[in-house]
């Protein structure tokens, strides 16, 4: 949960190709090395809250030829220096459409070029990259719960049959359909994932990964405690299967597990991702962590080296752990992994060189 998106702040070891089936083809036992590891490029999401609301002048893309940071030349020193083989790349809901909710979600050609811009930069950085399209809204568009007194389902389905008809032919690209749910009623919304799933796989990106999220900010901790792992394992393909649909969960290390602070507490182990491994062996399932962060301290250091040690540990279970966050964050944010210096002269934070690099 990133509660400075809240008050609106400005600012390899990779695969020869994507899996057809993550979840059957992965190791029978943990192989001690997670399969993605990488980062956020946030900018396009800049001036979404946690209501569901943004204002989309306030986004600020990572993209050099629109006035933003370069996110591609940090996506390539990510990948070269650090080893990265995942980059998850937020949008807000209403800079895709231009602000305008329509009965299909029509999408904004102007802003969608913009968006893609960043897309195809992530797909040239190497070409065992992932990519993840992330829809930055909360299950919310202005302050109201998608399929819950919201949107209606058949408009969020419209948003992602839209994006998953531009991408289906990139076997790189991942769909994480929401970013950080909360105080919804998690069976209603596992039935309007249900329809996105069908509507995605329907738009013929038949073999890509779905990231699947949870209530309560997709919290690792809470994962199985808040109902949301008993209802997204209701979740399936078309055809019945769950082939790369898995489970999005987001943990911070901080005091109260905001990402506002640069001092962390705690490594989540006991608390959250122990347990949640052991469900998810249980059950046969996979999680990925797409948002974890913290300060460039050495608490975080201390904690943040012992978590990725354990999603290591058991990557049987977890596919791998995505950084919060690079792209348009500058020296100024809590968080930031952004790297300093420009072109093939970028040096890292001393987290992402601690603990987050392969």
């Amino acid at each position: 949960m990133k509660a400075h998106l809240a008050l609106g702040v400005l600012i390899a070891r990779g695969i020869s190709a994507l899996p057809s089936n993550v979840l059957t083809e992965r190791a029978a036992a943990a192989n001690g090395t997670v399969t993605y590891a990488g980062v956020n490029i946030a900018g396009f999401d800049f001036g979404c809250l946690t209501d569901g609301s943004q204002d989309p002048k306030k986004a600020v893309p990572p993209v050099n030829g629109l006035g933003g940071p370069d996110g591609a030349a940090q996506m390539s020193h990510f990948v070269k220096d650090d080893h990265f083989n995942i980059f998850r790349l937020p949008v807000g809901w209403q800079y895709l459409t231009g602000s305008t909710l329509s009965s299909t979600s029509t999408l904004n050609a102007g802003n969608l070029q913009k968006y893609d811009q960043l897309v195809q930069a992530c797909l040239r950085s190497a070409s065992t990259t992932v990519c993840v399209l992330d829809i930055h809204n909360y299950a919310r568009w202005n302050k109201q719960i998608i399929g819950q007194g919201g949107p209606t389902n058949a408009q969020f389905v419209g948003l992602w049959t839209q994006l998953a008809a531009k991408y289906k032919g990139e076997t790189r690209i991942a769909f994480g359909l929401m970013n950080e749910p909360h105080e919804v009623d998690i069976n209603k919304w596992a039935d309007t994932l249900q329809l996105v799933v069908n509507a995605i796989r329907g738009a013929g990106a038949t073999t890509q990964m779905i990231y699947l999220p949870g209530n309560d900010y997709t919290s690792a901790g809470r994962f199985i405690s808040n109902g949301s792992g008993a209802a997204l394992m209701k979740v399936t393909n078309p055809d019945g299967s769950f082939t790369n649909l898995i489970f999005d969960v987001h943990k911070y290390l901080d005091s109260d597990n905001s990402g506002t602070h640069t001092d962390c507490v705690t490594n989540n182990i006991d608390s959250a991702f122990q347990p949640l491994a052991t469900w998810l062996r249980t059950n046969k399932r996979m999680a990925i962590l797409t948002e974890t962060g913290g300060g460039n301290t050495a608490s975080c250091t201390t904690y943040m080296c012992q978590q990725i040690a354990f999603l290591n540990a058991n990557s049987d279970v977890y596919l791998g752990y995505v950084g919060w966050a690079a792209g348009s964050f500058d020296g100024t944010y809590e968080l930031t992994e952004t790297p300093t210096g420009s072109g093939n002269n970028m040096q890292d934070t001393s987290l992402v060189k601690a603990c987050l690099r392969r």
